[in-house]
């Protein structure tokens, strides 16, 4: 018997009773996550070649970077309503064109002509379509789960991660062999905006929501400012938050944590954060089935005990076999908590755009805020000991798991 806060429908549809539609746009989907993934881990990989190639400081390439984020920002807070009137088709495509502009742009103009302004153009480019699409591929993911009548958005996070993990190697091999910076991302955004585009043609048709009609799009930016007062959306958006912070804390600081902490290596250190990725993605990939069998809040309680267990043993595990070990229990745990709440945010297919982009605006907050709070505190207690703000943070947001519940229908 299905826990209560399951997906409410009668039975799980097996493969010949989906329609074709729905398994391809299932695929167009997990499609469009891994061209993400693949898009802004090439720009990661080789931010030391675009340092190098304008010859930035620390301070200067972090006030260049800020320029993708305020961008992701921006787009956070219209993406939303940029669904409801476009559709999320046309939204995916043009935020995808705008990612492989900024990426293509952010290459050319910093292995081409070195002109800083160029390049800080580029990367808001960049992040507003990241940004954009970010909500947009969300809310169809959650109508694709939806018809599909079983859990699928953490794999299409897990196709996230892979595309991550391939352009990770891919930037690695280049930078390795000496590709220029401008061949190698305008090459890679050729890649991007060829498999999105594609992958377009496959999503589930919606009628065309662009209306002229000025009282529409006034209900529409009301729908979206509506969201911001409905306490369910906020408390998802909290639990997303807390959730993004223990994702991207890794991300961030995991390598150097071990290499300054315990001694390891910078290639070991390297290794460590990949265990992390692995256990994300074994999560994302086996979670599913389990929020299908006992529902959404007592699998993401657990899973969420296990990041806060994961992430303490790695900080106090006192060596590194066993701090290794709570890093792949950080990252199986921390897996689900962002995929779920978007799920959760687009229960309701109608309001789903409004919702994520509130729900992602409060989560994507933590990758901002994340890297200098713990960049000061690391300067205070060493960047090991400052991971022990993951599991203090984790904690309290267990109130906020039954929020992900779906609604009585």
């Amino acid at each position: 018997m299905r826990n209560a806060d399951a997906r409410p429908t009668a039975k799980i549809p097996g493969p010949a009773a989906v329609p074709r539609q729905v398994r391809n746009a299932r695929n167009a989907v997990a499609a469009v996550f891994a061209f993400n993934g693949l898009a802004i881990a090439t720009w990661f990989a080789r931010v030391p070649a675009v340092r190098d190639a304008l010859s930035l400081s620390a301070g200067r390439l972090g006030l260049l970077l800020l320029a993708m984020s305020i961008g992701s920002i921006v787009a956070l807070a219209t993406a939303g309503l940029a669904t409801q009137r476009l559709g999320t088709a046309r939204t995916v495509g043009v935020a995808g064109l705008l990612i492989a502009g900024g990426l293509a742009g952010t290459g050319a103009a910093a292995g081409l002509t070195g002109w800083l302004p160029a390049v800080a153009v580029a990367l808001f480019a960049f992040g507003y379509g990241f940004g954009t699409c970010e909500v947009a591929i969300n809310v169809e993911g959650a109508a694709v789960e939806r018809r599909l009548g079983r859990t699928v958005m953490p794999r299409f996070h897990a196709a996230f991660s892979l595309g991550t993990v391939v352009g990770a190697g891919l930037g690695a091999l280049a930078a390795g062999a000496g590709v220029p910076v401008a061949a190698h991302l305008v090459g890679m955004a050729v890649v991007v905006a060829v498999g999105i585009l594609v992958a377009l043609g496959s999503f589930l048709p919606t009628p065309d929501t662009a209306e002229p009609d000025t009282a529409a799009a006034h209900g529409r930016s009301g729908g979206l400012l509506a969201a911001w007062r409905e306490p369910r959306t906020l408390l998802i958006g909290l639990l997303v938050l807390a959730a993004a912070f223990a994702e991207g804390s890794a991300s961030d600081w995991l390598a150097v944590a071990f290499v300054d902490g315990y001694g390891f290596s910078e290639a070991a250190g390297a290794a460590v954060f990949a265990v992390f990725v692995v256990g994300m993605t074994v999560g994302r990939t086996a979670g599913t089935v389990a929020i299908d069998r006992w529902g959404r809040v007592p699998v993401l309680l657990t899973c969420t005990l296990l990041a806060v267990v994961g992430a303490a043993v790695a900080v106090l595990g006192g060596n590194g076999p066993v701090a290794v070990a709570g890093v792949a229990v950080w990252g199986l745990g921390a897996s689900l908590g962002f995929p779920v709440g978007m799920s959760a945010a687009a229960d309701d297919e109608d309001r789903a755009p409004a919702r994520v982009s509130v729900v992602a605006a409060i989560g994507y907050t933590a990758f901002l805020a994340g890297p200098p709070l713990l960049g000061l505190l690391g300067d205070q207690v060493g960047t090991r000991y400052a991971l022990l703000v993951v599991p203090v943070l984790l904690l309290p947001t267990l109130a906020l798991v039954p929020a992900v519940r779906p609604p009585a229908r």
